[in-house]
């Protein structure tokens, strides 16, 4: 005969209902002062046992290094904040992991040294109207010791190798080097999360089947939501299949997107141009980007959007529409075929191919590098692009003395463009490193098969540049482009 206990645990199953764990029965406090790390972690290996849901009711909950584990949901309902702990003389978080970062950055080469992680786990879900808070705590860059040995904590929430995760309504503020960061993940899905962060919001790294929706991610310092297919977990994996819908990401100041003030005190990013904050494929590229879908998305006081592969990852089939930007800061489309290799030897050359992108539209965009800027490398170009219906409001402005000086302060600048396709092969990434584009429209350099239809620039100061300017392209065509210099329409052909 089956016990009380079982009927009763049959029954809650069969209803659809799952036991709650709080763990404030483990010894949590939730008052801010006392550690509850050790107390969630316990409620969560209790709750692994039956596949049940750990709960963090209203408080704020101090913790060091929180242990995901399968088959369990962790909730934290309204007002419920997981506070990362300061490290001290006795007491830190848990250690990086041995693994090789000489083709990633240290923070893309481990996940242990994080406020919340998990490694080879499935079916584990993060949820609920709380807040995840590393302010004053997360660092922002490689791992760091106490005099005593104590480690820091570089990320909030780190998966590693794991199968079907979910991130559903919860908020991050301040968290260091990465808000989420999904390496080897297959199956995700991030729903309605807001996170207001210091550098990196989401960075999903060799993953497929991911789902990203509904979300706010602003970042004055670094991407809001990137995607990456790098080499941490050893060998190159790709991410693919993935869909980016319905979000918004700004580089507003850091905090100001969860208070509602949305200041923008903070002119520049770390790497001296403006606020970063957008959406973007790459840097780290060795393992490929397929299928990937970009719609119904806003860019605010940010960057416009990069797909740039440079370590010898294919980029194809990118299917991106319905983007609205505003107070942009670099091009609103930027496309890098690049020849940074960093990766081991052997891997083949970057390729960028099957690209379609439609109904895009940007006012306030900054034109130094171009509205639209597309370059591959010599022998290597990127191929097959369409672009339709792009509305680009740049502020213009330009002079032609403008490119003079740049050129009379490195005279060999534009040569080595031209036969790089950057200021030097090496150099990150960026339109920055392009400099000054001898147009204020389209720059399309090592490029073949581009159609743009549709196009509509408009330069709200007079700008001296050509609108178009074209290095060792084929096959670039043309239909239905008209220009608007300071009020006054021409038709480009």
């Amino acid at each position: 005969m089956r016990s009380p206990s079982f009927l009763l645990a049959l029954l809650l199953a069969t209803n659809g209902w799952a036991a709650r764990l709080n763990p404030r029965a483990y010894g949590a406090m939730g008052d801010g002062q006392h550690i509850d790390s050790d107390a969630i972690n316990a409620a969560l290996l209790a709750a692994a046992a039956e596949g049940d849901t750990v709960t963090l009711d209203a408080g704020t909950y101090l913790c060091y290094s929180i242990h995901l584990q399968s088959g369990v949901t962790l909730q934290l309902e309204r007002e419920a904040v997981i506070k990362a702990a300061p490290v001290t003389a006795t007491e830190g978080y848990d250690h990086a992991e041995a693994n090789d970062s000489r083709y990633q950055d240290f923070g893309h080469s481990h996940w242990h040294n994080s406020l919340i992680w998990g490694e080879g786990l499935h079916d584990v879900t993060l949820e609920g109207e709380g807040l995840i808070d590393g302010s004053g705590v997360l660092t922002r860059g490689g791992e760091r010791k106490s005099s005593s040995g104590q480690t820091t904590a570089n990320k909030a929430l780190a998966l590693r190798n794991c199968q079907r995760a979910n991130v559903r309504g919860v908020s991050f503020r301040a968290c260091g080097h990465f808000a989420i960061l999904f390496t080897g993940v297959d199956d995700v899905l991030i729903d309605g999360v807001t996170a207001d962060t210091n550098r990196d919001g989401f960075d999903i790294d060799c993953c497929e089947h991911v789902v990203i929706r509904n979300c706010r991610v602003n970042t004055v310092n670094d991407d809001a939501i990137v995607l990456k297919c790098s080499y941490a977990l050893g060998w190159a994996k790709p991410t693919a299949h993935v869909v980016i819908e319905d979000c918004h990401v700004s580089g507003f100041d850091v905090g100001s997107l969860l208070d509602g003030t949305r200041t923008t005190t903070t002119l520049k990013a770390p790497d001296g141009d403006g606020p970063t904050g957008r959406i973007k494929l790459g840097t780290e590229s060795n393992g490929g980007f397929r299928h990937i879908v970009i719609r119904r998305c806003t860019f605010t006081h940010c960057r416009g959007l990069a797909l740039e592969t440079v370590d010898g990852a294919t980029m194809e089939d990118i299917d991106v529409s319905e983007l609205t930007m505003t107070d942009i800061c670099n091009p609103p489309l930027y496309i890098r075929l690049g020849n940074r290799m960093r990766g081991p030897e052997g891997l083949h050359p970057s390729v960028v191919k099957n690209i379609h992108i439609r109904n895009i539209s940007a006012t306030e965009a900054d034109s130094r590098y171009a509205a639209c800027l597309i370059v591959g490398t010599e022998g290597h170009p990127i191929r097959d692009v369409s672009i339709s219906d792009f509305y680009v409001q740049a502020k213009g402005g330009l002079t032609l003395d403008d490119l003079r000086q740049q050129r009379g302060a490195n005279p060999f600048f534009f040569e080595k463009m031209r036969q790089t396709g950057q200021g030097g092969v090496k150099l990150y990434p960026e339109p920055a490193a392009h400099g000054l584009q001898p147009s204020w429209g389209i720059s399309i350099q090592h490029a073949r098969d581009i159609k743009m239809r549709n196009v509509r620039l408009e330069a709200m100061q007079k700008d001296e540049r050509p609108t178009l300017y074209t290095d060792d392209v084929k096959r670039v065509r043309f239909r239905r482009v008209s220009v608007s210099h300071a009020g006054v329409i021409e038709r480009l052909r």
